[in-house]
């Protein structure tokens, strides 16, 4: 039987890897996003794996990892700006952001590893194309809690629907990767 946490750590180490290289080429200028800015490009590639999926032509070589690392890297950004707030200028060096970017990934492994163990690693009877689909549902569920100025009722706040997204790109980045 797979060992999950090895695969997660192995998914996330590729996704870190691109994060730091991009904070060397860009430093932190992602500082300045609004969180439905970040939700917007969250959207984006999670609709381009949908049309992936299902249209049979690519006209622009890049495959649905890449948008799934992109997923994971932005609802990190995510967490880390619910955190600190947005800011006017870039802030943070290259090792400050990737001390927040693991301390995020470690949050949300644990809350992984927790779900895991109730739900019995369901997610790998799971299809990549419902896992894409759970994103895009959370993405509209965030949506709606950034349209009602962040307040819920009786449901999770947008930091767990950006946890759960990145779990569920993790676990579509296994899938690919099987």
């Amino acid at each position: 039987m797979p060992n999950t946490s090895n695969q997660y750590d192995s998914v996330v180490e590729q996704c870190r890897n691109l994060f730091t290289k991009k904070m060397s080429d860009y430093g932190s200028a992602w500082r300045i996003l609004r969180l439905p800015s970040l939700t917007d490009q969250i959207f984006i590639k999670a609709q381009r794996i949908r049309q992936l999926q299902e249209n049979d032509v690519r006209k622009v070589d890049e495959g649905e990892k890449s948008e799934f690392i992109g997923i994971i890297n932005y609802s990190i950004m995510a967490l880390i700006q619910l955190e600190l707030g947005v800011v006017e200028n870039p802030d943070l060096s290259s090792e400050e952001a990737t001390e927040l970017y693991n301390k995020h990934m470690t949050i949300t492994k644990e809350l992984m590893e927790n779900k895991n163990h109730d739900y019995g690693e369901a997610w790998r009877d799971m299809r990549v194309s419902s896992l894409t689909d759970l994103i895009i549902q959370k993405l509209l569920r965030v949506k709606q809690i950034e349209d009602n100025e962040g307040k819920t009722l009786v449901s999770e706040g947008i930091d767990a629907n950006y946890q759960d997204m990145i779990n569920y790109a993790v676990f579509a980045m296994i899938h690919l990767n099987e």
